[in-house]
């Protein structure tokens, strides 16, 4: 297909092409009726004049007969102007009138009639058209009284000279802008289709052009781009991913394999084969453990979960939670404080945020212990509570450990992502991308702060006021199933 067939079948031109024949269309029938309007109208004007000079003339032949006729006849033949006048014996002979000669078909004429004249001009002589009423007199005379129409003539014809030019040009005007419009929109179609190869072809950092019209085609643009940049972000997360799976759950099941290979090899002994499986089963459940941590944040990534929203106090729930991790702060030498202030409520999936904190009081106590608070001054200590602010209720959860550089702040919420680059420390790497996961289910946040020394994690959750549970205004349930990641 050659470049012009390709513009001329684009939709651009065939609907300019379009709407030229409609605006042509209507454009000629505007004109046509003007023109016939206007023709209409002359025509009536001059039929009353013609018939205003002859009610004139036969009132004087009644009054003085044919020479009373022949003396108001010369006298306006004097008179400059289109009018003409015409009175002749029964031989054609002129008697008065400023016509000189008529041909012999408007002789033997009666009534109105167009017939062409001859009148002196620059030069020589011209024709002219005219229209009159011819009648006949006794005694075989005739009158002739007409007007010269030549002009209307002229202005009938310069009108239907002017439509065909005008539509000439609309034409060669619309033909040209529909060219034009098609060709500057085709090359941008052409553009977004370049990029859609390059994209295709493994590209992801393409990007569609915007030229900053602000038009259709650049707020499309704009909405494919927020698009493809998702995109990018989600298969780099998934490049990470795949590389942190086989990093992190590579060893594991080598640690599996291998324990189970000695128990094999060594002689049997119930308490040695007790002592494997034992601690088979633990590596196993820490492998299920964060296989469905990511299944959890896969499920609501998608927008799954949360179905069973209801109307809670965050503070209570806080409470709660952090209740279920005293002893085992205490156990690490901990001191875990919970701040709460007046209740606190929204709209919320009491299982996924009672999910979401527990994984942040599990992080703190984890990198706030004493052996990594020591050096920094500190008291080792968690500290949990709850505020609301411009129509935000946030969950604040604070230690006293080494924190998180600003830098790896965005970076640590992804999967897998742990600072750690020995991973000595029993994790998966999933807590704080479950928290966010939970937090965009809900509408809201995950802010990474410093402490001052340690980190301070704040969870931003929109608050939405009343909630319906199954079509109802439902109370708050006292308890809830916490699984820390």
């Amino acid at each position: 297909m050659t470049a012009l067939t390709k513009l001329f079948r684009t939709t651009t031109f065939r609907l300019s092409l379009t709407y030229l024949a409609l605006f042509s269309a209507a454009a000629a029938v505007a004109i046509f009726y003007l023109y016939w309007n206007t023709t209409v109208m002359l025509s009536r004007q001059l039929n009353q004049t013609i018939d205003a000079e002859l009610t004139g003339l036969a009132e004087q032949y009644r009054a003085g007969g044919l020479e009373q006729l022949v003396r108001t006849v010369a006298d306006r033949s004097g008179t400059p102007g289109n009018s003409l006048y015409l009175v002749a014996d029964s031989e054609g002979r002129r008697v008065a009138g400023n016509l000189s000669a008529v041909s012999q078909d408007l002789w033997n004429s009666l009534g109105p009639v167009e017939f062409v004249y001859s009148r002196p001009a620059p030069g020589g002589t011209e024709k002219r058209l005219a229209f009159a009423n011819v009648f006949r007199l006794p005694g075989g005379y005739r009158l002739i009284v007409g007007r010269d129409i030549d002009d209307r003539r002229e202005f009938a014809r310069m009108t239907r000279q002017a439509m065909l030019w005008g539509l000439f040009v609309m034409v060669l005007f619309g033909i040209g802008g529909g060219y034009w419009v098609s060709r500057k929109l085709l090359q941008r179609i052409d553009a977004v289709a370049e990029t859609t190869r390059t994209i295709m072809q493994g590209d992801l950092s393409g990007r569609l052009p915007v030229n900053g019209s602000g038009d259709e085609l650049d707020r499309l643009s704009e909405s494919l781009n927020l698009m493809l940049a998702r995109i990018e972000q989600l298969m780099a997360g998934l490049r990470e991913v795949s590389d942190n799976i086989a990093h992190d759950l590579k060893t594991p099941l080598n640690r599996l394999r291998n324990r189970v290979e000695a128990a094999l090899r060594e002689p049997y002994e119930e308490t040695a084969y007790r002592e494997a499986l034992e601690r088979t089963i633990e590596e196993a459940d820490g492998l299920i453990k964060t296989f469905n941590a990511l299944l959890s944040i896969a499920r609501l990534e998608a927008g799954a979960g949360g179905e069973n929203r209801e109307r809670l106090d965050v503070s209570a729930l806080l409470l709660d939670v952090a209740e279920l991790y005293e002893p085992v702060a205490e156990e690490r030498g901990l001191t875990l404080k919970a701040e709460t202030g007046a209740p606190i409520y929204i709209n919320a999936d009491r299982q996924l945020l009672g999910q979401a904190i527990a994984n942040l009081i599990d992080n703190a106590i984890k990198y706030g212990s004493p052996e990594r608070v020591r050096g920094n001054g500190a008291k080792p200590e968690v500290t949990v509570g709850t505020r609301a602010t411009n129509g935000m209720a946030e969950i604040i959860v604070t230690d006293r450990g080494p924190g998180v550089p600003e830098a790896e702040r965005e970076r640590v919420l992804g999967r897998f992502v742990r600072l750690e680059a020995s991973r000595s420390e029993p994790g998966s790497g999933l807590g704080l991308s479950l928290v966010a996961a939970v937090a965009r289910l809900h509408g809201g946040s995950v802010r990474l702060e410093d402490n001052e020394p340690g980190l301070r994690v704040v969870l931003a959750l929109p608050r939405n006021g009343e909630a319906l549970l199954n079509g109802a205004a439902a109370p708050s349930p006292t308890g809830a199933e916490i699984r820390p990641t």
